[in-house]
């Protein structure tokens, strides 16, 4: 069954709804930078808490867990289980450190701890990363929207890139929150439809899944070795760790939203509802892949020989479901990006706000100056997200790059950012040689893979996981700092 009139009319009405109803919030942001950035601090605790669900899943998460189960097994899902003690410590730790300085941007702590080349380093970083997420956000959603719909994928980009930065310019935080909150739900309602219908129409039964899935080893978590190069259970547990730590530690799509909510108390619940949210989500994803394995194995005229792994999920959302629902699932795959999209928009704009134009202006900025700055770095932001979109279109490979400065960009924060919570007393000196040496360690082990085996460095190439990446570049800046840090002690 193709896409009919009903699913194009499902799909439309879903998106112009989203960006209407984001534009309604325009006279409430338009009273100040405090609620362009933080909502005043008035937004209930159960749609944070969806927001923050909503900026954990992106159209990636949409179409590459089903994608990477279908092709492997369960591996991925192990990523999930580790949510729980970042969650943990982000309602111990992180939460009332960041409501207990009373700001809006992750990187003040920073300056107070390190001085200001600490704040403008990490900032500089998490605008980078957020632009190289805002593109291959729009890539990524506009392939498989390209391969459903037949539209040209650079029309796909643009035009998921402006509707979005509509609602979020005109909208602020508040409307960011909302829609993400609304968002989130479409898109467990269609993962929730996809994996039931999946079960129930194989032809001999739900029991002819689990047969085929349990034959094929596809319920494995992966293995339980000690081989640091696969991604075994455990490298998959660890990586997950120190990204989620990052998440909900350091990263501004999550702080600036630990600062919307009313009370810590608050901010803690909507954490806690966001985050462990993730786990079942994202097990329901994984088995998708799962039933699209025995669902295609039962009938494997049903899908094109040779089809991508990550394009047997599009393909059954096009063919296998009924009128209406497959607009429904399209709704909810563009929801999981223009959610991820408005989150990076509106939180650069803070930084750029708060890190940079407050911070260096010699004079305090009127609200109507903090206004102007918001709406412009907002647009500047979108327009660069989409413009990048469109160069990682033409240019072979530069997804991966991008991928890898985004690991050494962040491994350098996180580091860094640990550093200064555990260990009050670091000098900026030894800060500074700490985050050299991580940020050559993550560097050594982004670009080994490009070492090619005839290379006169091939003996330096890394064997570790590129999982890992991230893992050892943030312990040798930790470590480094403190032992620098006790040694320095010592000698006095």
């Amino acid at each position: 069954m193709d896409i009919t009139l009903l699913d194009y009319l499902v799909f439309f009405v879903f998106v112009s709804g989203v960006v209407l109803f984001g534009c309604s919030f325009y006279f409430r942001s338009r009273k100040g930078a405090a609620a362009f950035t933080s909502a005043e601090g008035t937004l209930p605790t159960w749609v944070v808490g969806m927001s923050i669900f909503a900026t954990f899943v992106s159209s990636i998460s949409f179409l590459g867990l089903p994608g990477d189960a279908y092709k492997g097994n369960w591996n991925p899902f192990v990523f999930s289980l580790s949510i729980p003690i970042a969650t943990w410590l982000a309602a111990k730790v992180f939460i009332p450190l960041y409501r207990g300085i009373n700001s809006v941007s992750a990187y003040h702590y920073l300056e107070m701890r390190f001085g200001y080349w600490a704040r403008c380093y990490v900032a500089v970083c998490y605008l980078l990363t957020q632009l190289a997420r805002i593109g291959s956000i729009l890539l990524l959603l506009a392939l498989p929207l390209n391969t459903m719909f037949g539209w040209d994928i650079q029309t796909i980009i643009f035009c998921t890139g402006i509707a979005t930065l509509i609602y979020t310019l005109l909208g602020g935080i508040a409307a960011v929150v909302w829609t993400d909150a609304i968002q989130g739900i479409i898109l467990i309602v269609g993962a929730v439809v996809c994996a039931l219908l999946l079960t129930f129409t194989m032809p001999e039964g739900p029991g002819q899944l689990f047969d085929i899935a349990l034959e094929h080893d596809k319920f494995s978590l992966g293995s339980f070795g000690a081989n640091l190069a696969e991604p075994t259970f455990w490298v998959v547990l660890i990586y997950g760790l120190f990204v989620n730590m990052q998440n909900y530690g350091i990263d501004q799509n999550y702080v600036q939203r630990y600062m919307t909510t009313r009370s810590t108390a608050e901010a803690v619940k909507s954490t806690l509802l966001g985050g462990l949210l993730y786990i079942p989500v994202s097990l329901v994803f994984v088995y998708i892949g799962t039933a699209l394995f025995s669902y295609y194995v039962a009938q494997p005229e049903l899908l094109p020989t040779g089809t991508p792994s990550d394009q047997v999920f599009p393909w059954f959302i096009v063919h296998g479901l009924p009128t209406g629902l497959t607009g429904l699932i399209i709704a909810s795959l563009f929801s999981a990006g223009m959610s991820t999209v408005a989150t990076s928009i509106n939180s650069s704009a803070t930084i750029v706000l708060t890190d940079f134009v407050k911070r260096l202006s010699s004079k305090e900025l009127s609200e109507r100056k903090s206004m102007q700055v918001l709406y412009v770095a907002s647009f500047l932001v979108g327009m660069l997200g989409v413009v990048m979109g469109l160069m990682m279109m033409h240019i072979d490979g530069i997804l991966d790059a991008w991928w890898k400065l985004a690991s050494i960009f962040s491994g350098g924060m996180l580091g860094l950012f640990l550093l200064g919570v555990v260990c009050r007393n670091v000098k900026r000196v030894h800060a500074v040689v700490a985050v050299i040496l991580g940020l050559l360690v993550i560097a050594w082990m982004s670009l080994s893979p490009l070492i090619n085996e005839g290379s006169p460095f091939y003996c330096f190439r890394s064997s570790l996981h590129t999982y890992l990446t991230i893992v050892f570049g943030t312990v040798v800046i930790f470590l480094t700092g403190f032992l620098l840090t006790k040694f320095a002690k010592k000698t006095i």
